[in-house]
């Protein structure tokens, strides 16, 4: 008898990635999200898909929500792919106690999400990271940075949002720091960024990629993924991963310097878009259970992977604008598309009907597409009272 999987966070395309693989290897899946998710609920590896409340600002309603479908359909795990997985890691004694959910210790995820905690943690673990302050106003900011480079973001943000980059030092009339409570300061350091995406349980390294993310949103989300063998990035997680005991999905940003030295920009305890990097014969399923035989640490497919329908619009514009077209119909040739894939195209249309959706959302609640499509399960750092069993 197979066994189910309960997928949260499918609007997401790691959300499908994930799908897809653990369909591969025999199970039944279904997905979960408090906003449409057709990208990956119209996959033909997904059995149903299920609607919940956002537990962004209805926490129990969403865990009420979830217990009942883990209930309904006997799901024997259940996978956050976003940053639900704050928030499910929060509440998690309120699910039931024989669910294998694959989210570590609140506290830990915390610490890993600050992008300050995560910087000590980083350092006590020989995980090297540029220097940094805790800051409140521009006013530290400079104080601490002097004439230096810098790049400030809010402790705790996403996708690069807010995020500043003073490379020549801070501006004489630079703008007063938003009010997104504290901000952290980070010496700049010019160079190439490269991303990594890990699975872990109880300390142990299980499957590890790293990645060029070659195109991008306004500096924010990849939309193309190059596997890069980066042995300095593995053993960098693995010390970090080992050191703190960790269990689940992890990511982080780098920046290899001038000097060929490697530095941890940021930690995101979560799934991304490099897990589509992996070769497809990698067992990540059997890796998120925490099976040590899982395939390997390291496991890149041939050829890169981008979102296609993003490479053929912002990407084919920024090149078109740049007078980069012959780099991009390379780097187009040479990428597999993860949305749209041999014997099941129905996520393409639905991913469409989902940026149809959070448009609308946009509209309503007064606010950007990209807000719009995660404002209801992000996590700031605010008090998160405890949903009760």
């Amino acid at each position: 008898m197979s066994r189910t999987v309960l997928i949260l966070g499918g609007r997401a395309p790691a959300a499908l990635e994930h799908a897809r693989r653990f369909h591969a290897r025999g199970w039944r899946v279904h997905v979960a999200d408090s906003i449409p998710c057709r990208l990956s609920g119209w996959s033909r590896a997904v059995a149903a898909s299920h609607a919940l409340p956002p537990p962004r600002f209805d926490a129990r309603g969403f865990i009420a929500a979830l217990t009942r479908i883990v209930c309904d359909e006997r799901i024997d795990v259940l996978l956050p792919t976003c940053e639900e997985v704050f928030h499910l890691s929060r509440h998690r004694s309120a699910l039931p106690r024989e669910l294998h959910v694959v989210a570590d210790d609140f506290e830990r995820l915390r610490a890993l999400h600050s992008k300050w905690d995560f910087a000590a943690l980083a350092r006590m673990h020989g995980m090297p990271v540029p220097d940094s302050a805790r800051i409140q106003t521009l006013a530290e900011a400079r104080a601490w940075a002097g004439d230096d480079g810098v790049a400030l973001k809010p402790e705790f943000s996403r996708f690069g949002v807010h995020v500043r980059l003073y490379p020549e030092g801070i501006p004489e009339h630079a703008p007063e720091l938003a009010s997104l409570g504290a901000w952290v300061t980070q010496r700049f350091i010019a160079g190439e960024e490269l991303c990594s995406y890990a699975i872990a349980k109880e300390g142990r390294l299980l499957a590890h990629i790293a990645y060029r993310p070659v195109y991008r949103l306004n500096r924010s989300s990849s939309y193309y993924f190059d596997p890069v063998e980066q042995p300095a990035i593995r053993d960098s997680v693995a010390r970090l991963v080992r050191g703190i005991g960790f269990s689940g999905q992890l990511s982080f940003d780098w920046i290899v310097g001038g000097d060929g030295r490697v530095l941890a920009l940021e930690c995101n305890p979560r799934g991304t878009s490099g897990l589509h990097v992996f070769a497809a014969d990698i067992d990540v399923p059997a890796a998120l259970l925490g099976d040590a035989d899982s395939g390997g640490c390291e496991g890149a497919s041939g050829c890169a992977r981008m979102i296609a329908p993003l490479m053929l619009s912002a990407g084919l514009r920024d090149a078109v604008r740049a007078d980069q077209l012959p780099q991009w119909r390379a780097d187009w040739n040479r990428a597999a598309d993860v949305i749209s894939v041999a014997g099941d195209r129905a996520p393409l249309v639905g991913g469409v009907r989902d940026l149809g959706s959070y448009v609308r959302l946009a509209m309503q609640r007064r606010c950007s597409v990209r807000e719009a499509a995660t404002r209801d399960i992000e996590w700031d750092g605010e008090a998160l009272p405890m949903v009760s069993p």
